[in-house]
C-alpha cells in the first residue's frame, strides 16, 4: 500500500512536470509567433504613416487609413531622431498619460527594453527621422502569464487529488481496524458465553470456590474487553459521569496491575466536582491504555502522574512517566494504525484511544512532551460540567 501511494505521488509529480514544461515551450514558441507578427503589424503601420505624411492629392489613403486604424492593440510611442517624445501614441491608458507625467517616459524606456525601434526618415537634407517604439499587445501579455496560470491549476489539482488519497487510504485503513475490533468482538463472544457456564458448573461443586471465584475475574474481564471491542465503529451512548472519580477508579485498578518499583501519583488540582460526558467503558478504556503504555516505557520501574485540571467548561488530564520518551522522528507516528515499538501487538491502542477521544467524546489528545531517556506526557482535553 504505502509502495503504491508513493508511485501515485511520484507519476503526479512527472505528469505536472511535463504538462507545465510542455506548456512553457509551447507559449514561447506562440509567443514568438506573435511578436513576429506583431512586428510585421507595426512594419505596415508605420508604412501607413509615411503614405499618408507624403501623399498628394493623386494619391489614394484608403489602404493606408485602413492599415493605420486597425491597429488597436499594439501599444506605439513615437519619438524624434533624439528620442524625444512627440505628441503621437498609439493604444495608451489616456488617464495614466494626464495623471502621471512620467508615464510616457517610463513606457518609453521599457518598450526600448523589449524591441528595437522603427525608423522611418523624414528627411535627408537636414536630417530628420521618426523612430516608433511598440510593446507588447494583450494577447502577447495574457500568454506569457498562462504557464504561471495552468502551473496553479495543476498544482491545485495535484493537491486536492493527494488529499483524497489520503482521505481515501486513511477511510480503508479505519474501516478495517473498525472490521477487526468487531470481529474480535464476535469471535470472544462464544468462549466468554461458555466459560460463564462453566464457571457456574464449577461453583455448584464443593471445594472449587475459590478457583471459581478467580475465573470469574478473569471471564468478566474479557467480557469487558469483549464489549469494549463490540463499540468501536459505531456512536456509544454518552451518560454524565463523575471525572475525578472515573480516573480514580481506573488508576487504582492499574496500581494493582503494577509493580512494585513503580510509584503512582494522582492530584487533582481543583478539587470541585466535574462532569463530563462520557462513554465510561471506552474512557476506561483509554486510560487503562495510556497507563499500559506508561508502564511499558518505564520497565517495571519509575513514577507515573496523572494530574487533573479544570479549566472553564473543559478539563484536562495528563498521564506523565519516567520512561524511555518517545524520539522526535516518531512523534507524528504514535497515533498511526499499525505503528508500535513493541515486539508483540497489533499498534491499535493509541490508535482506538485518539478515535474513542476525538470521535466519540468531541475532545482532544496528544503527546505534550517527550524526550528520550526521560519521559512522556500525553494529554487528554475533553469538554467538561463543572458544578
Amino acid at each position: 500500500m504505502i509502495r503504491a501511494w508513493l508511485n501515485w505521488k511520484t507519476v503526479l509529480a512527472l505528469a505536472a512536470i511535463i504538462i507545465v514544461a510542455g506548456t512553457i515551450v509551447y507559449s514561447r514558441y506562440l509567443t514568438g509567433k506573435i511578436a513576429a507578427d506583431e512586428r510585421k503589424k507595426v512594419d505596415a503601420w508605420v508604412e501607413a504613416q509615411r503614405t499618408i505624411l507624403s501623399a498628394t492629392d493623386q494619391t489614394s489613403l484608403n489602404l493606408a487609413s485602413k492599415i493605420s486604424t486597425e491597429n488597436v492593440d499594439i501599444p506605439i510611442i513615437e519619438t524624434d531622431e533624439k528620442d524625444s517624445i512627440t505628441n503621437n501614441y498609439l493604444n495608451l491608458d489616456s488617464n495614466s498619460i494626464r495623471n502621471n507625467p512620467q508615464y510616457l517616459r517610463r513606457t518609453l524606456a521599457s518598450f526600448k527594453a523589449l524591441h528595437a525601434p522603427i525608423v522611418m526618415v523624414v528627411s535627408q537634407q537636414p536630417y530628420q527621422a521618426n523612430k516608433y517604439y511598440y510593446g507588447r499587445s494583450v494577447l502577447q501579455q495574457e500568454i506569457q502569464y498562462y504557464p504561471l496560470v495552468q502551473l496553479i491549476i495543476i498544482s491545485l489539482f495535484i493537491v486536492i487529488t493527494l488529499l483524497l488519497i489520503r482521505t481515501s487510504h486513511k477511510s480503508s485503513q479505519n474501516q478495517l481496524w473498525v472490521g477487526m475490533a468487531k470481529e474480535t468482538a464476535h469471535q470472544l463472544g462464544t468462549p466468554v458465553s461458555s466459560l460463564q457456564g462453566w464457571v457456574e458448573v464449577l461453583k455448584d461443586e464443593n471445594g472449587n470456590e475459590a478457583i471459581a471465584t478467580e475465573i470469574e475475574k478473569d471471564v468478566t474481564r474479557l467480557q469487558l474487553i469483549s464489549d469494549r471491542f463490540g463499540k468501536i465503529g459505531s456512536q456509544p451512548s454518552l451518560e454524565k459521569k463523575e471525572l475525578l472519580g472515573q480516573v480514580t477508579h481506573m488508576v487504582n485498578y492499574m496500581r494493582k496491575k503494577a509493580g512494585a518499583g513503580i510509584r503512582f501519583q494522582l492530584d487533582f488540582e481543583n478539587r470541585e466536582t466535574v462532569h463530563a460526558m462520557l462513554s465510561a467503558p471506552l474512557f476506561d478504556w483509554v486510560i487503562e491504555n495510556l497507563i499500559k503504555n506508561a508502564l511499558d516505557a518505564m520497565e517495571g520501574k519509575g513514577s507515573l502522574h496523572v494530574h487533573v485540571h479544570a479549566a472553564h467548561s473543559h478539563v484536562i488530564i495528563d498521564i506523565t512517566d519516567s520512561g524511555k520518551g518517545i524520539p522526535a522522528k516518531n512523534l507524528s507516528k504514535v497515533f498511526n494504525p499499525g505503528f508500535t515499538t513493541k515486539k508483540r501487538g497489533w499498534g491499535l491502542g493509541l490508535t482506538l484511544t485518539k478515535r474513542i477521544i476525538e470521535q466519540y467524546h468531541q475532545g482532544q489528545i496528544f503527546v505534550k512532551w517527550s524526550e528520550p531517556g526521560k519521559g512522556t506526557t500525553f494529554r487528554i482535553v475533553l469538554p467538561a460540567l463543572v458544578d
